[in-house]
């Protein structure tokens, strides 16, 4: 098994970032964005420990036997809060896990529903569908997804 950790943004090297938010596989599931540098990236991750920092958020980064596997966490959106998980695809299998345990913190914080938005270009996830309060679709930034909305309880 894999041993999966959840670290603080600031406790990993941004071109680490760099290479991970670059990722074609990864890029294709993002909202449309400029290729990351370090400058870029940094600005990125400010924003990310600034967010983490407000109540009722948690962003880290995931790291899976000290490699950098991609980050996840609960940031505000609009009147409610979203989940974000960004995983390297070498990492996919991971997907289920970290979605628990981001779940979990959302029940810890003391959330009630929180949002999944998964670009138009990501396949349906029939679970997500089954376990989703309401499922709709949403244009945001001026991208298309689809809005899985979740109870935490």
């Amino acid at each position: 098994m894999k041993h999966i950790e959840y670290l603080r943004l600031d406790e990993i090297d941004p071109a680490e970032f760099v290479a991970l938010l670059n990722k074609k596989k990864i890029r294709e599931h993002l909202i449309e964005h400029p290729m990351f540098t370090v400058c870029t990236v940094d600005r990125w991750l400010k924003e990310k420990i600034n967010i983490d920092s407000n109540r009722g958020c948690r962003v880290r980064a995931i790291a899976v036997d000290d490699q950098l596997a991609g980050w996840c966490g609960i940031q505000p959106d609009d009147h409610r809060y979203e989940i974000a998980i960004v995983i390297d695809d070498d990492y996919w299998g991971l997907g289920p896990k970290v979605f628990r345990d981001v779940m979990g913190w959302a029940n810890e914080l003391g959330h009630e529903l929180v949002a999944i938005h998964l670009r138009h270009t990501r396949p349906e996830y029939r679970f997500l569908r089954k376990i989703a309060k309401n499922v709709y679709a949403t244009e945001l930034l001026g991208d298309r997804f689809t809005t899985y909305e979740l109870a935490v309880r």
